[in-house]
């Protein structure tokens, strides 16, 4: 899959969900639940035990579903998104910026995404070829802030992660974002084992989404 047509399906679908679990069976079971409910981003975080046993089952599992895009999370080093990518990962996103994750990637054409907070680190992330910025963590500004982000970087592409929820994903959206990163909100239900709610949940973001960019029309 080229790099661009990643980043395309992520951003037209404008979800990604971010898959923390307890287990490799319940991170399976959330990934499955979001991809119901309409979320073709889904993002398997490395703070999960086997998180590259989980990519590489997810990458099977949807290998039929071309719209559906597996990538891997919290990546804060190359040797671990080099690990990801031969499990099949097709993007990688980490809380931070690191210069040789981001050569590595575009190395192997695969897009990253990387966590940003000031419009230094932003414009340090851009000189080395990142195509979406992850801006984390978002509650720590609110949607407002893309706005001022965008006066001096209007080409750069945002991605707030932290603090999204059904309550402000529009606003996130109508301010500038290419798309949101939902986890905590969206993925809580499995605790109980409630993976019915988070379809219900990730339909109603993807909807929210589709809505705003509607109003931007």
């Amino acid at each position: 899959m080229k790099k661009l047509e990643i980043i395309t399906k992520l951003t037209d679908c404008g979800v990604v969900a971010v898959v923390r679990a307890d287990s490799k069976e319940e991170a399976i079971q959330i990934s499955e639940a979001c991809v119901k409910g309409g979320i073709n981003g889904i993002e398997v975080t490395f703070t999960i035990n086997e998180a590259e046993m989980i990519i590489k089952e997810l990458t099977s599992c949807f290998a039929e579903n071309t719209e559906v895009v597996i990538g891997a999370g919290t990546v804060l080093d190359a040797a671990t998104a080099r690990i990801a990518i031969l499990a099949g990962a097709k993007f990688i996103v980490s809380p931070c910026f690191d210069k040789e994750t981001a050569k590595l990637c575009n190395l192997y054409q695969i897009p990253y995404l990387p966590g940003c907070m000031t419009i230094t680190e932003m414009k340090l992330a851009l000189e080395y070829g990142a195509d979406v910025i992850k801006l984390f963590p978002g509650n720590a500004f609110g949607p407002d802030f893309i706005k001022a982000v965008k006066a001096p970087l209007p080409q750069v592409n945002i991605m707030p992660t932290g603090g999204v929820s059904l309550e402000n994903a529009d606003q996130w959206i109508k301010n500038g974002c290419v798309a949101i990163g939902v986890g905590g909100n969206l993925i809580t239900p499995a605790k109980t084992g409630k993976y019915e709610k988070i379809t219900e949940y990730a339909s109603k973001y993807v909807q929210k989404v589709q809505e705003a960019r509607e109003d931007l029309q």
